[in-house]
């Protein structure tokens, strides 16, 4: 998590396009580049109670539980098809000693979260909870290393202690009645180590990047998938300077990119928005293109075989608190403008597939842009939770490179040039059973849009869809109306040769699966 300023305000030029319809291209038969399922990746951090009361509430709760974690949270996120689960932070990683988090419940270690509201943290979720909760799920654990406060041998115990069969760190998880080692591939090293990770130099952290990298070392079999902690937002030369001195020795490089008004004072309310503020976060959403573009600009000047991976490890909408919350807890509510800022980032997401190779959004329960809130022993599943779901038959499947002309609108950035925002988006794969999904938004809250998809090649003989949309822009899902904003069967489109011609409500989101 960031904690960065943000000092340029946003204003809008509001110029009305005209509707003429929405034209599709998918080029069915140019397919290159898999869209991996890490894309789908989610980040539970130790803050807020994302962890606790969110997945885990222990296994003496009333709350329905498995093994201590939470059951309907839990079948929630199987049904999601959750590819990968970061933890323990975002900031918290930094400040964070595993071995607090270990061995019997009652004799851990206590924590304080300096980061996040100076709550006390229990240490009942620690390592062994964590990827025996990843195993459950079927997922990838995606463990962040504390560089900032911890050591290079804290760190390599700790991957001792996940994935070696024998030796001092195998015996203490054994004790810990876990006698197998798991699977671990994916290790941060450090987080935001620009900010609150030790307010580090490019030039310093990429030596100490060598250092730390060069001590987490491939135990019995288990392959490390080693990740530099990356850039925010537009500071390329953190990437640059990464990339020149140290892209030998990792296997990824992260960015982290918040859809966010700023960083001091007001971010403006999740639920109360005008319309002004909707468009100016679509706006701010897609301007993540053009920061991947030049990071990756940067990336292949040092690494034009694209051996290193780019993962957007932290990315979504980034609002004020919900009142009545606790502050430093970053609880916020969930609408329609936030299902769009999914949709319209996850299109982006899959057009770079050939670099970008994991993305993970803040965060999976309870906090900033999450997919289920809790509340005692009820949970919401979010806007944002069911364009996840929806749009989950892409993991692992073909890109299909797919051209979108729409109506436009103007938004103009304080000191910057004009620019506009396609009023519809969209994005489409196959899948390896010959399957074509494409996923519709129409972004605008206006006007309904006749969106006609053609192919190259393809005649659909068979084409079912759902939809996601909502009476006003600013619904959302509540613990008294949990299912106000939901997906429903969608039958307002025709198929007729090669295209299909599709009637999209205004501010609506459609899956489309064609045979």
């Amino acid at each position: 998590m960031k904690r960065l300023m943000l000092t340029s305000a946003v204003v809008f030029a509001l110029t009305a396009a005209a509707d003429n319809g929405v034209t599709i291209t998918v080029h069915d038969t140019q397919g290159r580049d898999t869209i991996p399922r890490e894309i789908y990746g989610q980040f539970a951090e130790d803050l807020g109670s994302c962890v606790y009361g969110g997945l885990w509430v222990g296994e003496n709760s009333t709350i329905p539980n498995r093994q201590g974690y939470r059951s309907d949270v839990f079948q929630a996120l199987k049904e999601l098809k959750v590819p990968v689960l970061r933890w323990p932070g975002g900031c918290f990683a930094d400040t964070y000693h595993w071995r607090d988090g270990i061995g019997p419940q009652d004799k851990r270690v206590p924590q304080v979260n300096s980061n996040w509201g100076g709550t006390l943290s229990s240490n009942s979720f620690g390592t062994n909870e964590f990827l025996n909760l990843c195993e459950m799920l079927g997922c990838e654990p995606y463990v962040s290393m504390n560089v900032g406060s911890g050591t290079v041998q804290e760190a390599s115990d700790w991957i001792e202690y996940m994935t070696a069969k024998t030796g001092p760190m195998a015996e203490l998880r054994k004790a810990n009645g876990r006698t197998e080692p798991w699977k671990v591939k994916y290790i941060g090293v450090g987080n935001e180590s620009w900010g609150c990770g030790g307010n580090m130099t490019p030039e310093y952290y990429s030596d100490l990047y060598r250092r730390y990298s060069t001590f987490c070392r491939d135990y019995d079999g288990n392959r490390l998938y080693k990740i530099a902690s990356g850039a925010s937002d537009y500071d390329y030369r953190w990437t640059d300077v990464l990339m020149q001195r140290a892209a030998g020795k990792m296997n990824g490089l992260s960015l982290h990119y918040y859809t966010v008004t700023g960083w001091s004072g007001s971010k403006g309310s999740a639920t109360k928005f005008s319309v002004d503020d909707y468009y100016w976060a679509l706006g701010k959403c897609l301007g993540i293109e053009d920061v991947i573009r030049k990071h990756i600009g940067i990336m292949d000047k040092y690494d034009p075989e694209r051996r290193v991976g780019l993962l957007v490890d932290e990315w979504g909408t980034w609002w004020d608190e919900e009142p009545g919350t606790i502050p430093g807890h970053l609880f916020q509510q969930n609408t329609m403008r936030d299902a769009f800022v999914a949709s319209l980032t996850l299109d982006v997401f899959h057009k770079y597939t050939n670099r970008i190779k994991m993305t993970n959004i803040a965060q999976i329960v309870n906090v900033l842009q999450s997919m289920i809130l809790t509340k005692g022993d009820k949970m919401v599943l979010t806007p944002t939770y069911h364009v996840f779901r929806m749009y989950n038959v892409h993991q692992n499947a073909l890109y299909l490179p797919t051209d979108v002309a729409a109506p436009t609108r103007s938004v103009r950035e304080q000191n910057q040039s004009l620019s506009t925002i396609k009023m519809a988006d969209a994005t489409a794969s196959r899948d390896k059973a010959g399957v074509t999904h494409i996923s519709l938004s129409n972004v605008d809250i206006e006007n309904g849009q006749k969106m006609t998809v053609r192919f190259d090649n393809l005649k659909p003989s068979k084409v079912t869809a759902e939809i996601l949309t909502a009476d006003r822009i600013d619904r959302c899902n509540t613990f008294d109306e949990p299912t106000a904003v939901s997906p429903k069967p969608f039958k307002a489109f025709k198929v007729k040769g090669n295209t299909i011609t599709v009637d999209m409500p205004k501010m609506s989101i459609v899956t489309l699966t064609v045979r």
